[in-house]
């Protein structure tokens, strides 16, 4: 790990990107994961209490989804990883393990029903997830099992229409453990972190929102994990284990945010705020140990503040 870190402190000194420094404003959280910035709030998943919370300005949290409820009767546990919001307001929410994408009704922290079920398409748990204007979910998908120390597989973007009919992003092809992913202002593009390909990969998106012509978009010296875009098309990537969340264009690494590792592992990260010009940053401790990591709440939130606005990006 130490040779990991010195690799990437070398690669930020030789791309001679900006140091942003940043700042905690937030703890007591199993493994904080996507945020989001919706409504004037900062929102993310805790990822193994089987919640999602709400951060206000003084650091506090609230617990907005509760599917806890859903543990009872089965041994798979019950993690919630990307979201967003169909057009009519409500919330849409990946169960990772059980292979379904959940709405929120709104009537209550456990108001869930399942919207797609996956499974078919997801050999392995499925990830994080960006919606688009129309409502459609791309949701990105391991492939194989990380934690039971599977090889890494390649494996498709799965594609959630409003109404619930699941198909795979054929013309994109399988993917290397897709991650984080986001979509440009304009709707034309989206991003994924490809983790264990140690890439960031950017694809058309067409009006009627099929996607195609996958590309390499940046290299990244570790690997990158949740992702933000910002309005000029600049991707901030979290990458796990380096100690840096760092800022990527197609000429390389312009900005780096250095999260020491003695603070915890920087997973996710998003811009936020009243002009989007707040980088979020979720810090985690104990990722393979669930209950360890529920029990301890040693996740915390970080920010810092960057130059180039998020805009109208998505999520």
């Amino acid at each position: 790990m130490t040779n990991v870190v010195a690799d990437t402190a070398a690669a930020v000194a030789e791309a001679k990107a900006r140091i942003v420094e940043p700042r905690k404003i937030a703890s007591g959280f199993s493994w904080p994961e996507c945020p989001r910035w919706h409504d004037g709030a900062l929102w993310f998943t805790d990822m193994y209490t089987s919640t999602l919370k709400t951060l206000d300005a003084d650091g506090n949290a609230t617990v907005v989804v509760d599917a806890s409820g859903r543990r009872a009767g089965t041994d798979v546990p019950i993690h919630l990883g990307g979201f967003g919001w169909l057009p009519d307001g409500r919330l849409i929410v990946t169960s990772m393990r059980e292979k379904l994408v959940l709405v929120h009704g709104g009537k209550g922290p456990d108001d869930l029903e399942v919207l797609a079920d996956v499974s078919a398409l997801a050999p392995a748990p499925i990830n994080d997830m960006v919606v688009d204007a129309e409502g459609r979910a791309y949701v990105t998908q391991l492939g194989f099992d990380l934690f039971a120390g599977a090889e890494p597989v390649a494996s498709p973007i799965i594609v959630v229409e409003p109404d619930g009919t699941v198909s795979t992003a054929d013309e994109v092809g399988p993917l290397m453990c897709a991650n984080g992913i986001t979509i440009s202002a304009d709707g034309t593009k989206v991003f994924t972190a490809e983790v264990t390909a140690q890439r960031l990969t950017v694809i058309d998106r067409a009006a009627d929102g099929s996607l195609s012509n996958p590309r390499p978009f940046a290299a990244c010296p570790f690997l990158p994990d949740g992702i933000g875009l910002d309005a000029e098309g600049g991707v901030w990537a979290a990458m796990p284990g380096s100690g840096y969340v760092a800022r990527f264009t197609e000429d390389g690494m312009t900005d780096a945010v250095p999260v020491p590792l003695e603070n915890g592992v920087a997973s996710a990260c998003l811009l936020g705020g009243p002009d989007r010009t707040t980088l979020y940053m979720t810090v985690g401790v104990e990722v393979f140990d669930f209950e360890k990591s529920a029990r301890e709440a040693l996740g915390t939130i970080w920010v810092a503040d960057v130059s180039v606005s998020g805009g109208e990006t998505r999520p």
